[in-house]
């Protein structure tokens, strides 16, 4: 099962990545391999892991010759070998960071040995999570397989939603195979739903559910505390795993 999760920036998509992997873990569904493929990337810290080395740089030195490739291995090999450094392991979940932009040089060819090695490292999970910039870079790539489950995340303003919108259509005119695509509304506060319902009915995206504002995740950000750590009744935990419930992935 692949999900992926995009969003603008500044919307929560991470914490709902985090909490995802929270509550599967919990289901048994395990082992999940987690891909933070923001450039601003923090899901090792709301995974409570290290930071391994991202697959940007590996790539970049690769397609830059600036690698060293051992004799008698062919750099399909090299490249699966570098791959599989850059994987942070932990019990249940594994890490791979991407990293930001391509520099100036080719990347075709890297980029195709990328998409296969992934490709095959994504084969021994059963649960595949995404965390994806607005943008779509990697998915647009085509780095990743097909999508199960997309899920786009606002926070609870009008621009917010519109912004979604532009990223389920971006979506489309990559022709990115999406199973099924929701929309998840971060940060409610009472009565902000009232005002949204409008602007979500005009999108045409399917609401799978809201996150309430919970000062228990702010201040687990603050103090840079894993996500995985919050309590199971803390509001966002749970409508976290209420809609995972109703989008049948729980």
């Amino acid at each position: 099962m692949f999900l992926a999760v995009a969003g603008k920036g500044g919307t929560g998509k991470t914490t709902f990545v985090a909490l995802t992997v929270k509550h599967l873990l919990a289901a048994g569904k395990r082992p999940i391999l987690a891909v933070d493929a923001d450039p601003n990337a923090n899901l090792a810290q709301a995974l409570g892991m290290e930071p391994p080395p991202s697959i940007a740089s590996i790539m970049q030195a690769v397609a830059e010759d600036r690698e060293q490739i051992p004799p008698g291995m062919s750099k399909d090999q090299f490249v699966a070998y570098r791959l599989h450094q850059s994987l942070e392991e932990g019990k249940d979940v594994d890490l791979l960071v991407m990293g930001g932009p391509e520099g100036p040089g080719c990347y075709c060819y890297v980029n195709h040995l990328l998409r296969t090695q992934l490709k095959k490292m994504a084969a021994n999970y059963p649960y595949v999570v995404m965390d994806n910039e607005a943008g779509l870079e990697h998915l647009s790539r085509r780095t990743t397989q097909n999508v199960d489950f997309f899920f786009i995340i606002s926070d609870a303003t009008v621009k917010g939603i519109r912004s979604a919108a532009r990223i389920s259509e971006l979506a489309r005119s990559l022709k990115l195979q999406v199973g099924q695509e929701y929309l998840v509304i971060n940060r409610v506060r009472p009565g902000d739903l009232d005002v949204l319902l409008p602007e979500v009915e005009k999108t045409g995206l399917t609401l799978a559910g809201t996150v309430p504002a919970d000062p228990l995740v702010a201040e687990y950000d603050l103090y840079c505390r894993p996500l995985l750590e919050l309590p199971d009744e803390a509001p966002a935990v749970q409508a976290v795993k209420e809609i995972l419930k109703r989008t049948g992935i729980l």
